[in-house]
This record gives structure tokens, C-alpha cells and sequence, in this order.
């Protein structure tokens, strides 16, 4: 390998279980961070500038989370001493459902991944972008695009990536307050009703069959579900008049954007309606917001300059 390589890196932002499919489906959207690497020879030093969301409180030393993705692929090639440079340039908010940690964890991955030769597949990286961040649903589609549904066996993914209907708009409203992933969880019991579950099952299959066929009418419904939203409501306040002001303004469901607090609808009309919709009835509850209208992105992440 050779040394003062550098790479550039574009990572979409991500919205995860969609709904009824908790730990398992994600969507990759048209909102990017992106990572540039350089390594910078034996006696280098880590040199990380952050700048857009986090720049003033993400770290710049070893627990950075891009960096420690970077070493995880240097270190499994035996590159364990050279330097390291990363500039970071940050689109996607912080702890607001939308994948920032896992847009970091495949962003390092992937520029190191490159940096050395792309001498791991696109699975063996998942499996370690997984390792890493816990659960697939987010790095999946950050790293292939598009929709994906991801499953675990042991340590390995299964990862099955589909095609979304062209008139598939996503409206994301990102209120002003984090939520951290880790509080998000603990909030979900650790047992759920058999038919509780039963009702996720089917909700989660008619999503996919809505999805990928292009009915799009079935979303209202196939987007509800029992393991983790209801749970999750009362860490977002208003959520259900969010969800009710996003339909009546012509979205044909809204979830929660992974963990939250980002409430994402799906629309084929009227998206800045919808927004406009969404970010009124946060205001009703005096939380600021702001909406997004999104595409779904197709390519994951991807080198966009190497010298």
C-alpha cells in the first residue's frame, strides 16, 4: 500500500425500521455526509477536522467514530502504523434518527476499505459496519442504498436490497431536541403480546409488498406498528398529532425515523405541504422544527475522489 493516498467518501443519511420493521428495514435518502482520508506516513500523526452538524461537539481523538472504523479496516491489513488524516463534512444531524453514527462507521470503513485496495467485498464490510454500530437496519442501506431488508445469523448479515417506486417522496421533520439511540431503546420492553407481534408481522410484510409493487395506497396502514413506536411516543412529544397533520396533508403514512425524534412521512404529492404540515403541529407543542423533502438514494456510499 502506499503511502499519502487519499480518498473522498459520499454517505447518504438513513431512515430505519419504517415503521414495523424494528431492526430490519432501512431506506438510504438524499442527505450526505462525506469523509475524506488521507494517510500521511509512518510518523503521522490523527489529524480530524469536523465541520456542519457536530463540529463543535464531536470528538477529534481516538473515540472518534469515523477513526475507529478506519482502523478497524487498517488493522485487519496489518497497517497499524501510519498516520492518519480525516476532514469530515457533516449534512446529517446528530441523534436525530436519521444515521449519523452509522453514515461515520460505513464512511470510515469504506475510505479505508479504498485507501487499501478494496481488498473487502461490499459483505464483509456490512459485517463490520454491524459489529460496530449493533444492528444492520441503518448501515445496510448506507452502505448498498436504496431499500433494504437486513436479517442476523450469528455475527453474519443477510442483506436483500429493492427497488422503491419512482413517485416515492420522503418528508423528514427534524425537531430541534436530540434523542440518543441508547434512551430511544430502553424505553421498549424487553417483552411484547404474542399478537403484538403478529401485528408487526403482517404490517412489515404488506410494507414490502406495498413498496415493491408500487401500491402505494397500503402504506397508511402497512406503516403502523406496536413493537417500538407506542413505546417511543412519549419521548416525542405530540407525535401523534404530527402523524395525523402529515396525513391530512397528503402524506399517505409518517413513522418515526429510527430511533426518533425525526418523524419521516412518505408521499408521492404535496411534499412541502406536508412539511409545512408536520413543522406547524410540532410548533403547536412549542418544539421547533424544520422539514426536509427527500429522495431515496441509490448508490450508498461512494468513493467520489481518490489520488
Amino acid at each position: 500500500m502506499r503511502n499519502n493516498k487519499q480518498v473522498r467518501v459520499r454517505i447518504p443519511a438513513t431512515t430505519a425500521n419504517c415503521g414495523p420493521g424494528f431492526d430490519t428495514l432501512g431506506i438510504a435518502c438524499t442527505l450526505y455526509n462525506e469523509v475524506a482520508l488521507e494517510l500521511t506516513g509512518p510518523a503521522g500523526q490523527v489529524e480530524i477536522g469536523v465541520s456542519g452538524e457536530g463540529a463543535e461537539t464531536l470528538p477529534t481523538n481516538s473515540r472518534n467514530l469515523v477513526l475507529r472504523a478506519v482502523r478497524t479496516v487498517l488493522d485487519k491489513v496489518g497497517e497499524t502504523q501510519t498516520g492518519i488524516r480525516l476532514s469530515l463534512v457533516n449534512a446529517i444531524p446528530l441523534s436525530r434518527g436519521l444515521g449519523s453514527s452509522s453514515a461515520a462507521i460505513v464512511g470510515g470503513l469504506t475510505a479505508a476499505n479504498a485507501i487499501v485496495g478494496n481488498r473487502f467485498n461490499q459483505a464483509e464490510i456490512l459485517d463490520m459496519a454491524t459489529e460496530m454500530e449493533g444492528h444492520p437496519d441503518n448501515v445496510a442501506p448506507a452502505l448498498y442504498g436504496g431499500f433494504t431488508i437486513s436479517v442476523m445469523t450469528g455475527g453474519q448479515v443477510t442483506c436483500l436490497r429493492l427497488p422503491l417506486p419512482q413517485q416515492l417522496k420522503l418528508v423528514v421533520c427534524i425537531p430541534e431536541f436530540r434523542l440518543s439511540t441508547h434512551k430511544a431503546r430502553q424505553a421498549i420492553p424487553t417483552m411484547v403480546p404474542h399478537k403484538d407481534a403478529v401485528y408487526n408481522v403482517s404490517r412489515a410484510a404488506l410494507l414490502v409488498g406495498a413498496l415493491t409493487s408500487g401500491n402505494l395506497d397500503c402504506l397508511g396502514e402497512a406503516l403502523n406498528d406496536k413493537l417500538h413506536q407506542p413505546y417511543r411516543s412519549s419521548l416525542i412529544p405530540g407525535m401523534p398529532e404530527i402523524f395525523a397533520a402529515g396525513r391530512a396533508a397528503g402524506a399517505m403514512g409518517v413513522a418515526i425515523s429510527g430511533a426518533g425524534p425525526s418523524l419521516m412521512a412518505y408521499t408521492a404529492e404535496r411534499p412541502q405541504a406536508v412539511g409545512e404540515a408536520m413543522v406547524a403541529a410540532f410548533a403547536a407543542k412549542q418544539i421547533v422544527s424544520r422539514y426536509l423533502c427527500l429522495d431515496v438514494d441509490y448508490e450508498g456510499a461512494k468513493v467520489v475522489e481518490s489520488a
